[in-house]
C-alpha cells in the first residue's frame, strides 16, 4: 500500500492549515456562502438538503485497517455515528458541522487521507477493480499506476479548472469490473503482439442525463507513454470543451459532437509533441511505486472448501460462501466481498463499530489491507481458506454477513431526497423495500445475478442506465415518480437500458420489479441463464408486456 513521502505530506497538512482559516473566515461572517462555496468545495465539502456533506478519498479504493478506524473514529466523533460508501470508492459524511471539518481534515491527514479533489471541475479520485492485486484472472495490478496517476494529477496546474469534473477507471484484467466504459477515461490492461503489457484506451464515457458509452481511442498506450498521452486528451479537452453549458461540458459532449475519429487525429498531434519528453515514466519510478504494492508474504497453502458441504450444513455459512468469494491469484486464499447491503439496510451505509470490526478484520486475516468497491460494498482482498469461517462468525456478530453479492438485494444506490439538494424523489427507502420484497435467501437464488441500480435524479450517482434494472426518481407535478429501464451493463458488453414507459409511484416500483423477474423466470432457456442475457435474447416486449400489459 502507498504510504506517503514528505511531499504528501507537508502537502496535505499546509492545505488542511489553509482550509481551516477559510472555515474560520466563514463562521465569523468575513467571507459568505456564495465566496466560501469554490473554497469549500476543493477541499471535499458540499452543502446538501440539510447539513454539509464531507466526502473523502479513497485513492484506488485501497485502505489499511488504520485507515479504516480513523473514518470510524470520525463518524462516531463528528457525524451521527456512521459514513456512506459510494460508487467513487469514496466515503461521505452526510451530518458534519461546519466548525469541525478542520479537525476532521487533521485526524484524516494523520493517517495520510484527504478530501482533496473529490468534487469541483478537476480530475476525481481514480478508481479500479475492487479485486487488484489479488485476482485470479488479473493481467496486471493497476494501482501502482493509478497512484503515479494521481501523483500525477492531484493540482495540476493546467487541470485545476476543466470544463467539468473529469473522472478515470482503471481495470486489471481482461473482464471490466470497473465500469471504465462509462468514464471520461477508461484504462483496461492490454497486451500488444510482442507481449508487452500497457493500456487500452477508453474516452467520453458518461452516465448522467446524458449516458454514452465510451468509444476507444487507441488499442494500446505502453507504460512509459501513458502519462503522455492521458496529458494529450486532457489537454485537448480543455482546449476544446464547453465551459458556456454545464450540460453540454463532459468529454463525452465534445467526443460525440467532434466524433472521435477527429478526437483522436487531434490526442495524437499533440501526443506527438510530447511523447519521449517530461512526462516519459520511467520503468524504475514505475518499479519503485510498485514496491508499495508487493503481494503479501503469503502462506504456502493449498486449501479449497467444499460449499455445497458447508451449505448443507449450514445453509446461510454456505450461500455467504456462494456467493461473497471471488478466486484469488495464490492458491488457498481468497477474496470476500463484505455486503453493506443488509436486508432492510440503507446500501453503502457502514455504522462506526462495524468500520471497527472490519478493521479488525482486515489487521488479522488480510493482511492488514481491505477495499471499497464502486458497488458500495467492502472486500477484504487476501484471505486464507482455512480462516473463512472466523472471518464469517465475526461478520455475523456484526450484522455484515449477508450473502448476497451480485443478487437482487445487493443494489446501488444513491442518497437521494433524504439527502441531497439535487435529487427530485427518494431513493434509499425504495431499496429498502424492494430488499425486503426480495429478502427470502431462497428467492434471492432462484433469480440469481440481477444488479438493480437506483438514482434519485438524472446525474445518475446510483448508476440507473447500467443497471440490468435500473430505476430512476423524477418529480411530475409534486409527485415522487420512477422510471423503470431494463438491459443496462456496466461491464465490458457495456448497454443503456431502455426505458419501457410511464413511471410509477413509489409504492408501486416493487410490485412492479417483481413482475419483471417473473416475465424473466418465465421465459428463460434454464435456470442458469442471467436475466441480462435473457433480456438481450427476448427483446423488450415481454418486459413491457409485464409492466403494463399488452398494448
Amino acid at each position: 500500500m502507498y504510504r506517503y513521502d514528505e511531499f504528501d505530506a507537508a502537502f496535505v497538512r499546509e492545505r488542511t492549515a489553509q482550509f481551516r482559516d477559510q472555515v474560520n473566515r466563514r463562521l465569523s461572517g468575513e467571507i459568505n456562502e456564495d465566496q466560501f462555496r469554490p473554497l469549500r468545495l476543493m477541499n471535499g465539502l458540499y452543502l446538501q438538503l440539510h447539513a454539509y456533506m464531507l466526502r473523502v478519498a479513497v485513492p484506488y479504493g485501497t485502505m489499511s485497517s488504520r485507515q479504516l478506524r480513523m473514518l470510524g473514529h470520525i463518524a462516531r466523533t463528528y457525524d451521527r455515528g456512521y459514513g456512506h460508501f459510494t460508487t467513487r470508492q469514496n466515503i461521505q459524511y452526510n451530518w458534519p458541522k461546519l466548525r469541525d471539518i478542520p479537525e476532521i481534515l487533521s485526524d484524516l491527514a494523520s493517517v495520510e487521507m484527504h478530501a482533496i479533489q473529490t468534487s469541483g471541475n478537476c480530475i476525481r479520485n481514480i478508481t479500479t477493480d475492487q479485486f487488484a492485486g489479488a485476482a485470479a484472472d488479473e493481467i496486471i495490478d493497476p494501482r501502482p499506476v493509478a497512484e503515479i496517476l494521481r501523483q500525477w494529477s492531484s493540482l495540476h496546474p493546467e487541470f485545476s479548472y476543466l470544463p467539468r469534473k473529469f473522472k478515470i477507471a482503471m481495470s486489471g484484467g481482461p473482464h471490466d469490473r470497473a465500469a471504465i466504459r462509462f468514464h471520461d477515461i477508461g484504462l483496461q490492461a492490454a497486451v500488444n503482439e510482442e507481449g508487452e503489457i500497457g493500456w487500452e484506451v477508453w474516452v467520453g464515457g458518461g452516465l448522467g442525463r446524458t449516458p454514452m458509452i465510451a468509444k476507444q481511442i487507441r488499442p494500446f498506450v505502453a507504460n512509459e507513454d501513458l502519462l503522455a498521452y492521458l496529458e494529450s486528451i486532457l489537454r485537448v479537452y480543455n482546449r476544446y470543451g464547453r465551459r458556456d453549458n454545464k450540460y453540454k461540458a463532459r468529454i463525452k459532449i465534445l467526443v460525440h459532437e467532434t466524433g472521435i475519429d477527429k478526437i483522436r487525429e487531434e490526442v495524437e498531434a499533440e501526443f506527438a509533441e510530447i511523447k519521449g519528453g517530461v512526462l516519459m515514466l520511467p520503468q524504475a519510478e514505475v518499479d519503485r511505486i510498485s514496491t508499495y504494492f508487493a503481494a503479501p508474504d503469503y502462506e504456502r497453502v493449498n486449501e479449497t472448501i467444499d460449499v455445497a458441504k458447508e451449505k448443507a450444513a449450514d445453509a446461510a455459512y454456505g450461500e455467504w460462501l456462494d456467493r461473497n468469494l471471488h478466486s484469488h491469484r495464490q492458491p488457498g486464499y481468497v477474496a470476500i466481498t463484505i455486503s453493506l447491503k443488509p436486508v432492510g439496510g440503507a446500501p453503502g451505509d457502514i455504522t462506526a463499530d462495524q468500520m471497527d470490526a472490519v478493521a479488525d478484520l482486515a489487521e488479522n486475516y488480510s493482511f492488514d489491507e481491505l477495499r471499497a468497491t464502486h458497488e458500495q460494498n467492502l472486500v477484504l482482498p487476501h484471505v486464507k481458506v482455512s480462516d473463512l469461517r472466523e472471518v464469517y462468525d465475526t461478520l455475523v456478530e456484526n450484522g455484515l454477513a449477508t450473502g448476497n453479492a451480485g443478487l437482487i438485494t445487493d443494489m446501488i444506490t444513491c442518497p437521494g431526497l433524504d439527502f441531497c439538494a439535487l435529487a427530485n424523489a427518494r431513493s434509499i427507502p425504495l431499496a429498502q423495500e424492494i430488499s425486503r420484497k426480495f429478502q427470502a435467501p431462497e428467492r434471492q437464488r432462484q433469480i440469481g445475478d440481477l444488479k438493480i441500480k437506483i438514482s434519485g435524479c438524472i446525474n445518475a450517482c446510483g448508476h440507473h442506465h447500467v443497471g440490468h434494472i435500473g430505476i430512476l426518481g423524477v418529480e411530475k407535478k409534486g409527485t415522487e415518480l420512477y422510471q423503470i429501464s431494463v438491459g443496462g451493463d456496466g461491464t465490458e458488453a457495456a448497454a443503456i437500458g431502455d426505458i419501457l414507459g410511464h413511471g410509477f409511484v413509489a409504492e408501486d416500483v416493487p410490485d412492479a420489479i417483481e413482475r419483471l423477474v417473473e416475465a424473466y423466470i418465465a421465459r428463460r432457456e434454464t435456470a442458469d441463464e442471467p436475466f441480462i442475457a435473457a433480456y438481450r435474447r427476448l427483446g423488450e416486449a415481454p418486459f413491457k408486456e409485464a409492466l403494463y400489459g399488452a398494448q
